[in-house]
């Protein structure tokens, strides 16, 4: 019970200080769950990311659905995935009864302007961390950019990018170690 606790109040500290979707908790998914308590790697959380970009649903329940799962069952599922969305569920509660009031004071369009730039910030250094551990050869930088390149230049959907590159990997590396299996 007391790992089920954990993973709830893990997740409701990711979700109550996380500004700005999926992507900015990145940074507290990372020192959270990787770090911290080591529930996972950094190459399982590219994994957890990379799969929520490709199933329906929002970057952070998938996320912590996923892990919750991987420690504790169907029940750190629950507790992970509750913990993640009940801050969201009160801020939003709480932000849709006083924003139509103050949205255009000069006080809130500052607030929210340095809440992007920090999220921005928050967002490029979880991008360092993580192409350190996801990009280690030359046909992983080369999948890497043309990735970058066909959604950001070309407006390509990711969730085509991530199929693409994960059939490019699963025959990139299937025709290497049939090769290796070879010479064995």
């Amino acid at each position: 019970m007391k790992d089920i606790f954990r993973l709830f109040i893990t997740f409701f500290k990711i979700g109550l200080f996380t500004f700005g979707g999926g992507y900015a908790m990145l940074p507290m998914f990372q020192k959270e769950l990787v770090e911290k308590y080591g529930w996972i790697t950094d190459e399982e959380l590219l994994d957890y990311f990379s799969i929520s970009q490709v199933t329906p649903g929002v970057i952070a329940v998938n996320t912590s659905t996923f892990v919750g799962s991987k420690v504790k069952g169907f029940a750190g599922a629950l507790a992970a995935l509750a913990g993640v969305i009940l801050p969201s569920l009160v801020i939003i509660t709480l932000i849709a009864s006083v924003l139509s009031k103050y949205a255009a004071s000069p006080a809130v369009t500052h607030a929210f302007n340095g809440i992007r730039a920090g999220v921005s910030a928050l967002i490029f250094a979880s991008i360092i961390k993580l192409w350190k551990a996801a990009v280690k050869s030359k046909i992983q930088l080369a999948v890497a950019l043309i990735s970058f390149l066909t959604v950001a230049v070309f407006g390509v959907s990711p969730v085509i990018v991530v199929a693409g590159a994960a059939l490019f990997g699963f025959f990139f590396y299937k025709g290497k170690f049939a090769k290796e299996g070879d010479s064995k």
